[in-house]
């Protein structure tokens, strides 16, 4: 199976998207053929009765994957809400052997494999019709290491603090966090970094500045995060 990283947030809006947009792209500039996968989307905009998974046509156009963004993800969901409330709205509450199966099915295609998670890492995936799954489930039985996004202004060090803090109590390893929105030279970002790098135990590994193209650090010490090397 190929390898793969899970990319998590510090909370909704913090620009995972964004950022995994940037990791994919650059890997794939660097000659990999990286891929993008979601397990549950949400806020799909529904265009001529059909539900455009928005997060993973960013992400692919970003990219430069070709072809119908919704093969990279399980469940699309046309509210705006958790996952496990649209599904009791919509039906179709996803459950663990799907995202296994199209996991699979998508690392036959691409290598590295890049995870997206929904909203932040406590996220109810499905809940109360049948399995019960969370965000965490998915990243454990997946087996992937994971790579945090936060904000870099007021409230990171917290928000990265505690996302980090529950990953490693309930079971998944946390590798980088990435800040997201940095502003160079700002004395709250660069202390934030210090303090975040020196409570978590964690590297920031990128820095990423508000409307940047890239995401700022080589293709090799990506492919580190997934426990591979660029051969």
């Amino acid at each position: 199976m190929a390898k793969g990283l899970f990319v998590t947030g510090t909370g909704t809006d913090v620009g995972k998207t964004y950022v995994t947009a940037l990791i994919v792209k650059k890997l794939r500039e660097a000659g990999l053929n990286a891929g993008y996968y979601k397990a549950a989307l949400r806020g799909a905009e529904r265009v001529d009765d059909r539900l455009v998974p928005g997060d993973a046509e960013f992400v692919r156009r970003t990219a430069g994957i070709a072809g119908d963004p919704s093969e990279s993800v399980s469940r699309i969901y046309e509210h705006a809400y958790s996952p496990h409330l649209a599904a009791k709205i919509e039906g179709g509450p996803l459950r663990m052997e799907t995202v296994r199966e199209d996991f699979r099915l998508l690392s036959e295609r691409y290598d590295p494999l890049t995870v997206e998670g929904s909203g932040g890492i406590v996220c109810p995936i499905s809940f109360g019709e049948g399995e019960r799954l969370m965000l965490a489930d998915i990243v454990r039985g997946l087996g992937l290491p994971a790579v945090v996004v936060s904000g870099s202004g007021l409230g990171a060090i917290n928000a990265a603090v505690l996302t980090v803090g529950y990953m490693r109590a309930h079971g998944m390893v946390p590798r980088a966090v990435i800040m997201n929105g940095w502003v160079p030279g700002g004395i709250i970002e660069e202390d934030n970094r210090m303090m975040i790098e020196e409570l978590t135990g964690l590297p920031v590994a990128a820095a990423v500045e508000r409307g940047a193209d890239d995401i700022g650090i080589g293709a090799a010490e990506l492919l580190k995060l997934y426990g591979g090397e660029i051969r």
